[in-house]
């Protein structure tokens, strides 16, 4: 019996190291990660830049926690707000705490203007905003409530890109809408230009502010520093984290100064959150993806992987039905009644790690350091499993 909690199904094989976009198992077999450990390592495995950080700042200091100042936390908060809408950055440990953070915030802010009744927070079916009470509460998804008692209060969910829902659900105690500008665990489901550019409107129109959840399709995943960027819009608050730390564990929420200002030293914090490992990791991290033509390449590799998919999808077959995503966040729609797991196992066997999503979905997340031979390698592998699949 294993001495693990019981919160993940068996494992299929045991990885042990890595390089670029390959990673390799305890019997030396080669994999191309298509997975990125759920969008996250965002540079690959053993970067040079990365290692080198981790191993400097780690010889150097790696806790002392919020009582005192960390030297990294300014410089990275300086760029994130540098390469985006924000003012401030508050810096945490995960996707979830992030978001949790965001939602504080966002009360937090009403509080302070004297509307404390507005404590309610829109989001969208087939969201996922982490797995904490609140974020699944965010999130609901019956499958991540079960068995957790009563779902958090304050959290009403519309239908996803349905903008009439989401102003019929504005009320008296509303305070923000939350939204994936793209759906990751939904599916890989792009929302569009038009719909956020009308849920930034409601906002304005209502008092509210908007949060974006950038957990997933940040820090250069779509092809911009930001998804946000492509929709033409600014919101109040985001949460980012996954590629932010290329595989060390961070969180930041972003705001604007009006956000900001609401807060004061004691109304939130966190032990570990800006550490100075991983300021260090993530200072590392943005340092390359904002270098001169890194986010240019990204978009070209997502240009080819995107009509690489719709060739490989071009006609009839029983397997695959569609494509969707924007960047490296794209995705495989199969047919109803084939098994999503069936087709991860079967590009495993061909040496190929993708990700299974709702909605029929196959995520193919690469890092963002992918050539165009590993994609074009990629796209036979997919190939191959979608003949044999075809052929059983």
């Amino acid at each position: 019996m294993s001495s693990l909690a019981p919160t993940y199904g068996k494992p299929k094989m045991m990885l042990v190291r890595g390089e670029g976009a390959w990673l390799y198992d305890d019997q030396d077999q080669a994999y191309l990660d298509f997975a990125s450990g759920i969008a996250v390592t965002s540079l690959g495995h053993n970067h040079p830049a990365l290692t080198a950080a981790i191993q400097e700042q780690s010889a150097q200091l790696l806790h002392v926690s919020n009582l005192y100042g960390i030297a990294g936390q300014a410089p990275l908060a300086d760029l994130l707000i540098k390469t985006s809408f924000a003012d401030r950055v508050f810096f945490c440990n995960s996707g979830a705490e992030a978001v949790e953070a965001c939602l504080k915030f966002a009360r937090r802010y009403h509080w302070y203007y004297g509307r404390p009744e507005r404590v309610e927070i829109i989001s969208f079916a087939g969201a996922f905003h982490g797995r904490t009470l609140a974020t699944i509460a965010a999130g609901g998804s019956p499958k991540y409530l079960e068995g957790f008692g009563p779902k958090t209060e304050g959290f009403i969910q519309v239908p996803f890109g349905d903008l009439d829902a989401a102003q019929a659900a504005i009320g008296p105690q509303t305070a923000a809408l939350l939204v994936e500008p793209i759906q990751g665990e939904g599916g890989i489901r792009p929302n569009s230009q038009e719909f956020m550019q009308a849920l930034c409107a409601l906002t304005k129109a209502h008092g509210l502010l908007l949060i974006l959840d950038e957990v997933q399709t940040g820090v250069g995943r779509t092809g911009t520093l930001w998804a946000y960027e492509q929709f033409g819009i600014h919101p109040h608050l985001l949460a980012s984290a996954k590629g932010l730390g290329g595989g060390f564990p961070i969180g930041a929420a972003l705001m604007t100064e009006a956000v900001a200002q609401t807060l004061a030293p004691g109304a939130h914090g966190t032990t570990y959150g800006g550490n100075p490992l991983a300021m260090a990791v993530a200072g590392s991290v943005m340092a390359q993806i904002t270098a001169p033509g890194f986010l240019e390449t990204v978009a070209e590799r997502g240009t080819q992987l995107a009509k690489g998919l719709l060739a490989l999808v071009a006609g009839t077959n029983r397997i695959v039905a569609g494509t969707r995503g924007i960047g490296l966040m794209q995705s495989l729609q199969l047919h109803e009644g084939v098994a999503v797991a069936d087709f991860v196992e079967a590009a495993r066997r061909e040496g190929l790690l993708s990700v299974p999503a709702s909605d029929q979905t196959v995520r193919l997340l690469p890092p963002l350091i992918i050539s165009e031979d590993e994609i074009d390698l990629a796209l036979q592998r997919l190939k191959a499993v979608i003949v044999a699949m075809e052929d059983t």
